[in-house]
């Protein structure tokens, strides 16, 4: 699909200090995009940004460890 783009989002969960999290999820939208241009994808088609703690997709103050796995992920999004 040449004529989309892809956008990676880095993410955390929310224990740890803001500088480790923006510097862990910066680290983890990077390797995304390592693995892709390595099996091929034009690395001009992606961008990526990372979020640290800021956009939990479980917003809690007491999570449970399947709680806090959901917040660390890294989400790719076709743009055209």
């Amino acid at each position: 699909m040449p004529n989309l783009n892809l956008y990676i989002e880095g993410h955390t969960d929310q224990r740890g200090s803001e500088e480790y999290n923006k510097s862990l999820s910066e680290r983890r939208s990077e390797v995304v995009m390592k693995y892709l241009v390595n099996r091929g994808v034009d690395a001009a088609r992606m961008q990526h940004e990372w979020f640290g703690k800021t956009r939990p997709v479980v917003d809690c103050g007491e999570c449970n460890a399947a709680q806090h796995q959901l917040n660390r992920r890294t989400e790719l999004k076709l743009k055209k």
